[in-house]
C-alpha cells in the first residue's frame, strides 16, 4: 500500500483534516480501482482546507456593494493535489455521491469535459480555465486532486466556496503561483460566477479565504476590499439551523432578485441625470455619487428622490425598451418576465444601514443593554429578505421560534442567511443560550419532522491554514 506522511503538523482543533490525511492513505475505500494508485510515489502531494460561512449581516447585499459581516465556519472542505505529466485534471469527491452525482470525473486543462462532467467539478477544474484567462498561467502539467467538505450542500452557507477556494490554494501551492488571498478570492468568485454560472457576489469567496478564526470578516463589496476582523464580545456566540429547505444561488428566485436590484440603479441613473451608455448587452454608467453601487445611496436620499418613481415591477420587455439594460454583465433580462424592481433596489440601500450600525453595536465600548439592538437589526434583515420573494416557510418559523426565546433565554435576534430561498438561519446569543438554541432544534424537529443541523464555532480561513505537504514514505 502506498503510504504518505505529513511533513508539517496537523493543528489538533482541526480534526477534519486529519480524518482527511490518514484517507488519503487508504484510497481503496474511495477512488474507483481503475484510479489506484491516485496519488505516487516521487511527487509531493499539496493539502489545504476551506470554511463556509455563516452570513451574519449582508447577505445578498453584496453584489451592490454593502458592508457584510461574515463567520468563517467549524465546517470546512479540504483539498489534496497532486501535480501529474498528463494534460488533464482528475477529480475525486468524496462526497459528490451523497448528492446523486458521479465521484469522479476528468477535463483537459482548459477545464472542458464531455458533456457528462458532473457540475460539481466546475467549481474544482473551473480554477484551471479562470487561471489561464485572468493571469495567464500556462499549465504544463495536469493534475490529481481530491475533494472532501463537512461544509453542507445547499444549505446557504457557502459549500461552493469552500471547494473554490479549498481547490485554489491547492493549485497556488503546487504549481508555486504565490497569489495574494484575496486575489484569489476574487479569482474563485469569477469561478463561480463565469463556469458554474452562479451570479453570487464576492463574500463567500473573500470569508473563505480571508477570514479569520473566531472572528467576524468586515468587507466591503466595493467590489472587495477588507475592513479588518470585529471581535464578538466574550459572552456572545453566533450559531446557525438548517431549515432543511435546500438553497441554490443559481435558482430564479435569486437570480430575479438580483436582476431586480440592477434595474433599479439603472432607473435611478436616468432619475439622477447620470450619463449612460450602452455597451454591448449591458449599459456603463458615469456615477460620480454613488460609484456604481446602490449601497452607496443614503436611505434618506433613496425616500426623498427615488423610491416614488421607481415601479413596483415591470417586463423585461419594457424595461429594455426604455432602459437599454443594466450594468451587472451576470444578468439576463427575460422580455417575457414581471420583475419587482422597487423592493429589490430598496434592499441594498437599507442593509447596507443595518450592517454598519450593526457594526457599531459591536464596538467594545458599546453597551450591553444595546444587544437587544443588534437583533432587531437582524429582524429588520430577515423581514427584508421576505419582501424580496426570498423567505421560506421553513426559515420563517425558525426566526419565529428564536424571537419567541430571545432575551429571556438569552438570544437576541436571527435572519435568514445568504441568498435566501431556505438554508440557514443565522443566531446570534449569549454563549450560555446552547440550551435554547436546543430547544428550537428540538421543537422544530417535533414540527416538521426534519432534524436540522446546528453550527456552532468556527475555524482558520484558508489563508490562516495555507498548506501541508505530505510525502511518500514507502509501504
Amino acid at each position: 500500500m502506498t503510504q504518505f506522511r505529513v511533513t508539517e503538523s496537523i493543528p489538533a482543533d482541526l480534526p477534519d483534516v486529519v480524518r482527511f490525511a490518514e484517507a488519503i492513505n487508504h484510497l481503496e475505500d474511495h477512488v474507483p480501482s481503475s484510479l489506484l494508485p491516485f496519488f505516487t510515489p516521487g511527487h509531493e502531494v499539496f493539502v489545504t482546507r476551506a470554511p463556509g460561512r455563516i452570513d451574519l449581516m449582508g447577505g445578498i447585499a453584496d453584489y451592490s456593494g454593502s458592508h457584510v459581516l461574515q463567520w468563517p465556519t467549524r465546517e470546512a472542505a479540504c483539498a489534496a493535489l497532486q501535480m501529474r505529466a498528463e494534460p488533464e485534471v482528475t477529480v475525486v469527491s468524496f462526497d459528490a455521491k451523497a448528492y446523486g452525482e458521479p465521484v469522479t470525473a476528468t477535463v483537459k486543462l482548459d477545464g472542458t469535459g464531455d458533456d457528462g462532467t458532473p457540475h460539481w467539478v466546475s467549481y474544482v477544474a473551473g480554477a484551471f480555465v479562470v487561471l489561464k484567462r485572468e493571469k495567464g498561467v500556462q499549465f504544463q502539467h495536469g493534475a490529481r486532486i481530491l475533494i472532501s467538505s463537512d461544509v453542507p450542500w445547499g444549505k446557504g452557507v457557502s459549500s461552493s466556496a469552500a471547494i473554490e477556494v479549498a481547490a485554489m490554494y491547492a493549485i497556488d501551492a503546487a504549481y508555486g503561483l504565490h497569489l495574494s488571498a484575496r486575489e484569489m478570492a476574487v479569482l474563485c468568485q469569477k469561478v463561480e460566477n463565469e463556469i458554474a454560472g452562479a451570479p453570487c457576489g464576492v463574500m463567500d469567496q473573500m470569508t473563505a479565504s480571508c477570514g479569520e478564526e473566531g472572528w467576524l470578516l468586515s468587507l466591503l463589496c466595493q467590489p472587495a476590499e477588507l475592513k479588518g476582523t470585529i471581535p464578538l464580545p466574550n459572552d456572545i456566540a453566533v450559531w446557525g439551523i438548517d431549515s432543511g429547505i435546500r438553497h441554490a444561488v443559481t435558482g430564479s428566485d435569486y437570480s430575479s432578485v438580483r436582476t431586480g436590484a440592477f434595474m433599479g440603479y439603472r432607473i435611478i441613473a436616468d432619475l439622477a441625470g447620470l450619463d449612460v451608455e450602452k455597451s454591448g448587452d449591458v449599459v456603463a454608467v458615469r456615477d460620480p455619487h454613488w460609484n456604481g453601487y446602490l449601497a452607496n445611496i443614503d436611505p434618506r436620499e433613496f425616500e426623498d428622490r427615488f423610491a416614488d418613481h421607481l415601479p413596483e415591477s415591470m417586463t423585461g420587455a419594457e424595461f429594455l425598451e426604455k432602459y437599454g439594460g443594466t450594468t451587472d454583465r451576470l444578468s439576463r433580462i427575460d422580455p417575457e418576465k414581471e420583475y419587482a424592481i422597487r423592493t429589490p433596489a430598496a434592499h441594498p440601500i437599507y442593509e447596507n444601514h443595518r450592517v454598519r450600525q450593526f457594526e457599531k453595536l459591536l464596538a467594545p465600548s458599546a453597551s450591553r443593554q444595546s444587544r437587544p439592538e443588534l437583533g432587531q437589526l437582524m429582524y429588520e434583515s430577515h423581514a427584508s429578505y421576505n419582501a424580496c420573494g426570498l423567505g421560506s416557510e421553513a426559515t420563517d418559523r425558525i426566526v419565529e421560534l428564536v424571537r419567541h426565546l430571545d432575551q429571556v433565554r438569552g438570544l437576541y435576534g436571527a435572519k435568514i442567511t445568504g441568498g435566501g430561498s431556505g438554508g440557514t438561519v443565522a443566531v446570534l446569543g449569549d454563549k450560555s443560550a446552547g440550551p435554547a438554541i436546543r430547544d428550537i432544534v428540538d421543537d422544530f424537529h417535533k414540527e416538521t419532522g426534519y432534524n436540522p443541523h446546528v453550527f456552532s464555532g468556527s475555524s482558520p480561513s484558508a489563508s490562516q491554514f495555507g498548506h501541508i505537504t505530505l510525502e511518500y514514505r514507502g509501504a
